[in-house]
């Protein structure tokens, strides 16, 4: 059975602690079975890649790294809140802000 998060591919997030604390950025992928999130422009890496037939210079490249989602927040309406699970009226599990009761599509 798979784990449900609070957070999704494409939701917007603040960084809770560690380097990138207070940031905001966009989840690009999400890795469940370790619980961590690539996000967007935040905690950037080095990686030395070798010459191949797709990059025949090699060198440095800088990407993404992953960020435990505990200590991610999703951003709805510009705040940070928690979520919480509800049924709406369509009787379908939606996510909503625990702060301001929205739903968050």
């Amino acid at each position: 059975m798979q784990k449900k998060l609070h957070i999704k591919v494409g939701d917007t997030v603040k960084v809770l602690s560690g380097e990138a604390r207070g940031r905001e950025g966009k989840i690009l992928a999400i890795d469940k079975k370790n619980d961590r999130a690539t996000v967007e422009g935040l905690k950037m890496i080095k990686r030395h890649t070798k010459p191949s037939a797709s990059n025949p210079q090699g060198g440095i490249e800088e990407k993404e790294g992953t960020i435990h989602i505990s200590n991610l927040m999703v951003v709805a309406n510009g705040t940070a809140s928690r979520v919480g699970r509800k049924l709406n009226d369509a009787g379908k599990l939606v996510r909503y802000s625990k702060k301001s009761g929205e739903e968050i599509k």
